[in-house]
């Protein structure tokens, strides 16, 4: 016999109340919420009126991870799992019979998509990151008498349009909001809690742990201990995963090489760096690309005599479209760097926080630059997440060579970490 999850009181008591034009739950990460709308938003789609029906979310993929891979599940949903059908990437479903459009918002031009909508009911995947100008108009269309709307978020700034425009105006709109912790799902495993909440640290603790709306402000890596971080003798490297590189020319320019130790840890090993302000010379792509390829015969070998180093990756800056070509041409295949900067900060401070990432002391730049990294107080009361764009230039490299290349070391580390970066 199939049957749907244990549902805590607060899940049971906010699908029963979910009644407003606007429900939204919001909170920290795995705390109940999605499941709860999401069951609402089945016994809703049952009795919706005529109309159109949306799913939203940023891109096809989360929608697909976050909205419809529960749907489907009958260990969630029960019998009505298979009342739902969905294939990845496509912009319909049917759900118990009704058509579903699937409109996703990863722009401010997303809002056109909506245009001539009559909705009768909506589903809104992480709110927080959908731009303003979509959500406005997703609002406008659910003009069908009775209409509602269910969505779920993680908190962000204290000034993000969502919090100020509509949750704190909760008593003056047609809206209801339920707030979530970890502590609030009854069906997770205790440890997995216990290390969820250690893997979370600073910014992220307050906000997807313990569901806070909070500024970004003070240093990034406040984790960051020298004296626990930073190592003299490195331990045997059995994977060089990535030769991480921020371009510049009248910025510095910086490499900075990752590794996988025999402690199951992740190392920054080395860095090659060239500031054309001190040295009174620009290179040229091809002089950088010869000087690095030159470089990286000369990296020693931990635990050995010899010397060269070939990582698996080399990730470099997205903007500098140049020198990847001038790479090419010299016979070196050269990845994007991930530049979603805030997630490749989160996970380099799960790492540290965890201990799983070290920085040898020859990376001299870098560790000057870890201390004073800040977030920028400007952008945070703007409601945004930014860090001051000042010597950041190690910092960009390891980001690039650690957050993008995730996929490769996470199955290294220790058993039972989720690292959810």
């Amino acid at each position: 016999m199939t049957v749907g999850p244990v549902l805590s009181e607060k899940q049971e008591r906010s699908i029963a109340h979910s009644t407003a034009r606007l429900n939204i739950w919001c909170g920290s990460v795995r705390s109940g919420k999605t499941i709860a709308s999401l069951l609402r938003w089945l016994a809703y789609v049952a009795k919706a009126p005529p109309g159109d029906l949306v799913v939203s979310g940023k891109t096809l993929d989360s929608v697909a991870r976050n909205v419809f891979g529960p749907l489907q599940d009958p260990a969630i949903t029960g019998p009505a799992a298979r009342l739902v059908r969905y294939t990845r990437g496509a912009g319909t479903a049917t759900i118990l019979g009704r058509n579903v459009e699937v409109v996703t918002a990863n722009d401010n031009r997303a809002e056109e998509k909506l245009r001539g909508f009559t909705c009768a009911g909506a589903y809104v995947d992480e709110i927080t990151v959908l731009p303003e100008t979509f959500w406005t108009q997703l609002l406008a269309r659910l003009s069908v008498p009775g209409a509602k709307l269910f969505g779920t978020t993680n908190p962000d700034g204290p000034m993000h349009w969502l919090r100020v425009k509509y949750l704190l105006r909760q008593g003056e709109l047609n809206l209801r909001s339920w707030h979530f912790t970890l502590d609030d799902n009854p069906g997770l495993d205790p440890q997995y809690v216990r290390d969820l909440k250690a893997e979370y640290v600073g910014l992220w603790h307050r906000r997807m742990i313990l569901g806070e709306w909070c500024l970004a402000e003070g240093a990034i890596f406040d984790m960051f201990d020298p004296a626990r971080h930073v190592v003299t003798d490195l331990p045997a490297i059995v994977r060089w995963v990535a030769l991480g590189v921020d371009y510049g020319t009248r910025n510095p320019f910086h490499a900075v090489i990752l590794g996988v130790g025999t402690d199951d840890r992740l190392y920054l090993t080395r860095e090659w760096r060239w500031d054309s302000t001190t040295a009174r010379r620009q290179l040229t792509d091809a002089e950088y690309s010869q000087r690095l390829r030159t470089w990286l015969t000369t990296v020693p070998i931990p635990t050995t005599t010899l010397a060269g180093v070939d990582p698996e990756y080399v990730v470099v800056d997205p903007s500098a479209a140049s020198f990847r070509i001038q790479l090419y041409r010299d016979g070196v295949t050269a990845r994007l760097g991930d530049n979603t900067v805030v997630d490749g900060i989160r996970t380099m401070s799960s790492l540290f926080a965890l201990d799983l990432l070290r920085v040898h002391d020859s990376c001299t730049g870098l560790l000057d630059e870890l201390p004073g990294y800040s977030w920028d107080d400007k952008a945070a009361e703007k409601g945004e997440d930014s860090p001051i764009k000042v010597a950041d230039h190690g910092i960009d490299a390891a980001r690039y060579a650690i957050h993008t290349t995730r996929s490769a070391w996470r199955p290294m580390l220790p058993a039972g970490l989720t690292l959810a970066a």
